[in-house]
């Protein structure tokens, strides 16, 4: 393979990453569709008599849709809070809604420093609206989602060792409509198990939905240009990612559910029903940035002195595969590499093996790469050896370009007449790149995105390899990086090392094609001065092993 393949190869790369870093196309949106809910009954239960507490009444009824009520401010004097404690979290509810005011991980602080904030997936303040409601949406009554609800109790503590804790919200509308909700929370896991029960007790039949609105307000600006924050769904068992643009955009969704969810690039927010059915979700963007989703059941019936339930599971934790497979119903489908899926979480699996026994992501990375590096051995010797015939050539088609300078079919015949006395294929290389390409993606996906990586120290310096690499940190800025501003180290030496394996190749017989190969090192460095250190690791390794595999190849005897 000459160096026009390589060019070509390699300004195909810049132009793919850097005009998606930089320019970046629009992402594949969910169609905009105004369904309607599809249309059922759930199967009527026993009436079942409720708790023997006093339950919560508001009066007056309420015109507002759940979704607006989900936004009203809450200035109620009884509104009280009730805190949930666990090994993996510290959660503060309101018993108005009831509603999630504060969910804070205790395993994810907002940077690396030892006494940075912790993650809270309640990124609202009072006033600004409720991070996630599940309730029941009637025609009939006041509104649920703005009741004020008794909780069997205030504060719930579970350690490593506890059984799972159970926390009863009831309240009563001045109608007569009566709203339980148990939630049971677990120890050792980010799944909180959800229970709502809704007993009609007046005269009338009561329709209505099952309701759960979620709630988030996406950072300003995105982390990397594959990060998503936004609404997503599984939809008909695929995954659908609804992103809203502009103010007061809506969409609405409509199939089988299977969860609904906000995620962002690390941390998602799943609201998911026992059993996947036909439902709606309307998403919208509110003109303070803010995203509110509404996520509806089917429609229900429920007779006088009847009682329907409808039941659910909440993830509200870490986009970590693992953790998120294990939870189940398919909610892992929601950490998506895009077409280099299928390739991508294995690759991701075989980085989570290797640190379980070194216990270091850095380490873990570099024997990824040698793993890969071996499985493609054959086809880059190949490449390589291609490289090095093409190279050996080069004097005598640098003579054919200069005898025949101005006959060109000429000069073209005597270069194939070349390749062909010595049996040397130009493209002999190329299929072994290509097939490498996807690979390549795949791994740039996982290593820019993949929150195993978020603030895992490698050595020295490098202490967060989602982040770039910093050296010392100035007080000025430096043109083309982003903040933290410093010596990027390991991009200077990924940039050296492209420049050294440059100068292993043949050197194109066209001026410039010469000097477009003498700067694709210092663009791949100005391109990858952002990137996380991790992906900038995995190309400076992957760089040192193929110059040792073309050194290895030159000294081969022929």
């Amino acid at each position: 393979m000459d160096k026009k393949t390589i060019i070509a190869f390699a300004l195909s790369f810049v132009v793919l990453v850097g005009w998606s870093f930089f320019f970046g196309p629009t992402k594949d949106q969910v169609p905009t569709e105004q369904k309607t809910a599809s249309q059922g009954t759930l199967k009527d239960q026993p009436v079942q008599s409720v708790p023997a507490q006093t339950p919560q009444k508001i009066p007056g009824a309420s015109s507002d849709s759940s979704v607006q009520a989900a936004l009203a401010p809450v200035s109620r004097a009884d509104e009280k809070e009730i805190t949930v404690d666990t090994p993996l979290y510290k959660a503060v509810f309101s018993n108005v809604g009831p509603t999630i005011k504060s969910f804070k991980l205790k395993e994810y602080r907002q940077t690396i420093a030892a006494d940075s904030p912790l993650i809270d997936l309640a990124t609202f303040k009072d006033g600004m609206g409720r991070y996630l409601i599940t309730g029941f949406q009637n025609q009939t009554a006041s509104e649920p989602l703005n009741l004020v609800f008794h909780a069997d109790r205030d504060v719930i503590r579970l350690d490593p060792a506890s059984s799972p804790a159970k926390l009863i919200f009831q309240a009563q509308t001045e109608e007569g409509i009566v709203l339980v909700q148990t939630f049971r929370f677990y120890p050792d896991q980010y799944r909180i198990d959800l229970k709502v029960d809704v007993t009609n007790r007046t005269a009338t039949p009561l329709t209505g939905s099952f309701a759960a609105s979620l709630m988030a307000m996406p950072p300003e600006t995105k982390s990397s240009y594959y990060s998503y924050d936004g609404f997503a769904v599984l939809l008909d068992d695929k995954l659908e990612e609804t992103e809203l643009e502009d103010v007061n955009e809506e969409k609405t969704v409509s199939g089988k559910l299977g969860w609904v969810a906000y995620e962002d690039n690390f941390f998602i927010s799943a609201v998911v029903p026992e059993v996947a059915e036909k439902g709606t979700f309307k998403a919208r963007k509110l003109s303070s940035g803010a995203l509110k989703g509404l996520y509806l059941l089917p429609p229900v019936t429920i007779d006088p002195l009847g009682l329907q339930s409808a039941q659910y599971e909440y993830y509200l934790g870490p986009r970590d595969l693992g953790i998120m497979k294990k939870f189940g119903k398919n909610l892992e489908q929601a950490i998506n590499f895009g077409w280099t899926d299928i390739i991508a979480k294995p690759l991701l699996y075989i980085l989570r093996f290797f640190y379980d026994y070194i216990h270091n992501y850095g380490v873990s990375i570099i024997l990824l790469t040698i793993l890969v590096k071996i499985l493609f051995w054959p086809l880059t010797h190949k490449s390589y050896k291609s490289m090095n015939e093409m190279k050996k050539l080069q004097p005598m088609m640098t003579k054919i370009r200069e005898k025949y300078k101005n006959d060109k079919q000429k000069m073209n015949q005597e270069i194939m007449g070349l390749y062909k006395t010595y049996k040397v294929n130009p493209m002999g290389g190329c299929l072994p790149m290509v097939i490498q390409i996807p690979v390549f993606f795949a791994l740039f996906r996982v290593l820019g995105n993949c929150i195993e990586l978020r603030h895992a120290p490698f050595v020295f310096w490098i202490n967060d390899l989602s982040a770039p690499d910093r050296l010392f940190h100035f007080s000025f800025q430096v043109p083309f990086m982003t903040p933290p501003y410093g010596i990027p180290v390991l991009t200077l030496l990924m940039g050296a090392s492209m420049f050294l394996q440059q100068k292993m190749t043949p050197t194109p017989g066209d001026p410039a094609q010469a000097k477009i190969m003498m700067f694709l090192p210092v663009i791949f460095t100005f391109m990858f001065i952002n990137f996380p250190s991790g992906l900038v690791l995995y190309w400076l390794v992957n760089n040192l092993l193929s110059i040792g595999q073309q050194y290895r190849i030159h000294k081969s005897p022929a």
